[in-house]
């Protein structure tokens, strides 16, 4: 029996419940948005996605490629690739733009002067077609061009306005337009008779021997006043 003159024991009390954290809230992807992993690998999955795209364009043709195509070749979803590059328009560019890479090139075109630069512009231009691996891609952006105006765009852009643009002005010289312009249609339509159509001697002829012809040619259009 327990002692009516003995003090009750309080019952202990239980220890307070350890807070516990609030579920992480999952924010719903907008369309086009990628996840936050995909998002994270962005340098190197552009890179992964620009490569994609220059090897199928150079494979399919413009017409015929597609965003899901690349994306496939790539192993990325194509809400990425949208979310990187935009349209497919702005994809071909970049796609051209890793063969050319103009932003590398400007600078040592335009080297310490306006003395030598049709050479090294015949040379750099000759260069990027003689190479197998950046040949197939421009062979594409060629043949697109003369059937499809986005590809005919991309062409303007690139050749034209970020890369003998830029030389002509920073030459200072009257017409910077106009004078790149004629530059680009002597080296385009050099690339079109030598690597589309194929046209001899042309087709055959050491890259040594055009560069020593075009150069002065270039020079004249670039420099003269």
């Amino acid at each position: 029996m327990t002692d009516p003159t003995e003090p009750e024991r309080a019952e202990p009390k239980p220890e307070p419940a350890e807070p516990t954290a609030p579920a992480p809230v999952r924010r719903r992807r907008g369309p086009g948005r990628p996840r936050q992993d995909e998002a994270d690998d962005g340098p190197g999955t552009q890179e992964r996605i620009r490569l994609a795209a220059r090897e199928v364009f150079a494979e399919r043709g413009y017409d015929k490629t597609s965003v899901r195509g690349i994306a496939k070749v790539a192993g990325v979803d194509p809400a990425l690739v949208h979310h990187y590059f935009g349209t497919k328009d702005d994809l071909f560019a970049a796609a051209v733009e890793v063969s050319m890479e103009p932003a590398l090139v400007v600078p040592a075109i335009l080297g310490e002067g306006p003395d030598g630069i049709g050479e090294r512009l015949a040379r750099y231009f000759l260069s990027v077609w003689e190479n197998p691996v950046t040949r197939v891609p421009l062979l594409a952006v060629i043949r697109s061009a003369l059937t499809h105006e986005a590809a005919a765009k991309v062409l303007r852009g690139l050749v034209l306005r970020r890369l003998l643009e830029r030389v002509a002005a920073d030459l200072d010289v009257p017409n910077p337009t106009f004078r790149a312009e004629l530059a680009a249609s002597h080296m385009v339509g050099i690339a079109i008779l030598r690597y589309v159509v194929q046209v001899e001697p042309l087709a055959s002829a050491d890259p040594e021997e055009i560069v020593t012809l075009v150069a002065p040619t270039l020079q004249r259009y670039l420099t003269e006043a």
